[in-house]
């Protein structure tokens, strides 16, 4: 393998000058942290907690074109050499190109967030929607007889290269179509459990990312308790109602770049953040905010999704305390990838004030309308 991939150096050379590129700012932060790594490992000698968390880590944050060609050949699949790194933050992602012409996206799953039974979750997910005619892309088998691989502490899949394109914009036949989509998705989602993947609360969507925040010191100034108090606020407001709605498997983060068009229609893509959950999240994400145009492009989504199965349509009061916990728990994310030498170029206004009193304005309506909503149904 290694005289094979050794011959095809050539081919992969430009994608490696790619990788480099890329890394270029930030290859200085990953020497660094790869030297104290290294350093405590020297001090701490093979025990200790820090090596067996911090190994992979390194491993993820200095993955090449030959460590991933060789975690798709372990299984017997064979690869021409040419390897491409994609965009991506959360997970490192190339794709590969086999001797038998397939291409293959090739995922790496970041060390430390989820478990291997986590990850299993989700493809078991997959594969289900799959054996449904589901539009979705599930994980292929390495050639272990199983979807998930493991090198050097790092977790990793392989799927099919699917070639489609994502719309900004659908009319309300589209919006119907891939409500009839969903509807389909949520009917095989709702026939069993996925006990290993999250669950959709208030404590890890805005609890918890506002500690991150407030510890981390990322909100400026006299802005960090206002930010505090309207999303705790909304926090209360919204737990039990939260807590009350049907849950099950979802997609979880079904935006419009996580569907593909395809002349035949759409196909969801990226499960990573698959959870348990009511299924107006898997709505509100592509008709956002309360606007008159957002509550039609909800109304056709519908009308496609009813066809296939029933909604509870009093779930649509969280459309919008949904959009708060997102709003946070991204902020929440943000912060909590702050020392991947990735996040501060691609997040150049994370700690701009202009950047938060935004993100406390919006928090700030959503809020004054929830208090609304209340005296109403008084």
């Amino acid at each position: 393998m290694s005289a094979r991939i050794t011959g095809s150096r050539a081919r992969w050379s430009e994608a490696l000058a790619i990788i480099e590129a890329r890394c270029a700012m930030v290859s200085g932060g990953v020497r660094r942290r790869l030297d104290r790594i290294l350093r405590a490992r020297h001090r701490d000698g093979d025990s200790g907690r820090a090596r067996v968390t911090d190994e992979p880590r390194a491993t993820f944050f200095s993955l090449t074109p030959n460590r991933v060609l060789e975690a798709v050949e372990v299984g017997g699949l064979r690869c021409t050499g040419r390897c491409l790194p994609l965009r991506a933050f959360e997970n490192r992602v190339y794709e590969v190109e086999l001797e038998d012409e397939r291409r293959l996206i090739v995922k790496f799953y970041r060390p430390g967030r989820w478990s291997r039974e986590t990850i299993l979750d989700e493809h078991g997910f997959l594969a289900d929607l799959v054996a449904a005619e589901v539009p979705a892309v599930a994980p292929l088998d390495l050639g272990t007889g199983g979807t998930l691989g493991e090198i050097e502490g790092i977790h990793y899949a392989a799927f099919p290269k699917v070639r489609g394109r994502t719309l900004d914009e659908l009319d309300a036949e589209q919006r119907r179509r891939i409500g009839r989509t969903i509807g389909r998705m949520h009917a095989v989602g709702a026939a069993r459990d996925a006990p290993q993947r999250p669950r959709l609360d208030v404590t890890s969507r805005i609890r918890e990312p506002v500690e991150t925040l407030i510890t981390g010191n990322f909100i400026p100034g006299t802005l960090a308790p206002r930010y505090r108090d309207v999303a705790l606020r909304i926090a209360d407001a919204v737990a039990a109602p939260l807590a009350a709605a049907r849950a099950q498997r979802i997609h979880g983060d079904l935006h419009w770049g996580n569907m593909l068009w395809t002349s035949e229609g759409p196909i969801l893509v990226d499960f990573d953040d698959c959870l348990v959950g009511p299924p107006v999240q898997d709505l509100w994400l592509l008709a956002r905010g309360d606007s008159a145009e957002a509550r039609r492009g909800r109304e056709d989504l519908l009308e496609g999704y009813e066809l296939f199965r029933e909604f509870d349509r009093s779930t649509l009061a969280l459309c919008e305390p949904l959009r708060a916990l997102r709003i946070v728990y991204m902020s929440g994310w943000i912060a909590r990838r702050w020392d991947d030498p990735a996040f501060p170029p691609s997040f150049p206004n994370f700690r701009d004030h202009r950047y938060w009193m935004q993100e406390y304005e919006e928090l700030v309506a959503i809020s004054e309308a929830l208090d609304q909503r209340a005296r109403w149904d008084t």
